[in-house]
């Protein structure tokens, strides 16, 4: 059946619907497990990450960027404790066990986030997992996260590379040429920016949840999502400046910030998730199960339940 075309004018109706829909597969549940899993994760993914960028690009010079890429969005205490996990993780034991168990324990710590992400995502685009897939599917689902862990590592190496050079260009511009021609640079740097993570949702919407979506529809949404996330990013930016929700919990601010962090993010992102699923509903080609997996009936909201328990028993 030949679907209609999607055009402007359209988009209102289906933000309304993504909305609807995004309300009704408790974002705020979904979003609180993975920033609680993000926390105990956060020390191996920043290990792997910096140990694939770094090898490039010098392992230093790759985590200050990140911390201070952190500092930016959620100031500079919680990047303090983001450098002092790196340092805490990256530190060996003396033992042969304790190292092939410090490994283990960081491959599966990286992986355990994205896992989360994965069920949260089978749920937003209604898909379950069959009983019968047993030990080898959850395997190889971790074998795929720590893929995705290093491929995002890589990212941040193109990322920092480009960045580097348009720094270097902004600065030559700015000593040789108008200044009118430098704010080209900031937007060249904000498209670059964008088109990696674009590429970081598309690569997490296409692998991770167990489904088959075709690549049109995944750019598209990642292309959304990615706007959102980084209008998200500012104005997540923006509130903790101003407000800074972590000082009450003295401490423990810095944990609290980051996972509220987390949280807000996965808020966005599982928004465009969302909207990746209904546009494909509507305009593409559709989502469906891989064979490891089947489709699930979304359950109404929990008052409509009661409403209908109610009903019934009456």
């Amino acid at each position: 059946m030949k679907k209609f075309g999607f055009t402007l004018k359209k988009l209102f109706s289906l933000l309304k619907q993504t909305y609807k829909e995004w309300n009704e597969d408790e974002p705020f549940r979904l979003s609180a497990v993975v920033a609680y899993y993000a926390i105990f994760s956060l020390p191996a993914l920043l290990i792997i990450t910096v140990n694939v960028a770094g090898y490039f690009l010098g392992k230093e010079a790759v985590q200050g960027e990140i911390s201070s890429q952190i500092g930016g969005m959620i100031g500079q205490e919680a990047a303090s404790s983001i450098e002092t996990m790196i340092a805490n993780a990256s530190q060996q034991g003396q033992s042969v066990i304790a190292i092939i168990i410090g490994i283990a324990t960081l491959l599966f710590g990286a992986t355990g986030v994205f896992y989360q992400l994965q069920i949260s995502l089978n749920q937003i685009w209604g898909v379950e997992i069959n009983k019968d897939t047993g030990i080898k599917k959850l395997a190889i689902d971790r074998a795929t996260s720590l893929g995705l862990v290093v491929v995002l590592g890589f990212l941040l190496l193109i990322s920092l590379i480009l960045t580097t050079i348009l720094s270097s260009l902004s600065r030559w511009i700015n000593t040789q040429l108008p200044d009118i021609v430098l704010p080209l640079t900031y937007v060249f740097e904000f498209l670059i920016s964008l088109g990696v993570i674009t590429l970081v949702f598309a690569l997490i919407f296409k692998v991770l949840p167990d489904v088959k979506i075709t690549w049109h529809d995944t750019w598209i949404g990642a292309l959304i999502t990615a706007i959102f996330f980084v209008i998200g990013k500012f104005a997540i930016g923006f509130y903790f400046g101003q407000s800074d929700p972590g000082s009450v919990y003295g401490v423990a601010g810095s944990v609290i910030l980051i996972m509220l962090w987390v949280f807000y993010s996965c808020l966005i992102v599982f928004f465009g998730a969302e909207f990746t699923q209904v546009f494909a509903r509507r305009y593409g080609s559709g989502i469906r199960p891989t064979s490891k997996a089947h489709r699930v009936e979304k359950q109404p909201p929990f008052n409509k339940n009661k409403e209908k328990v109610s009903s019934s028993s009456s």
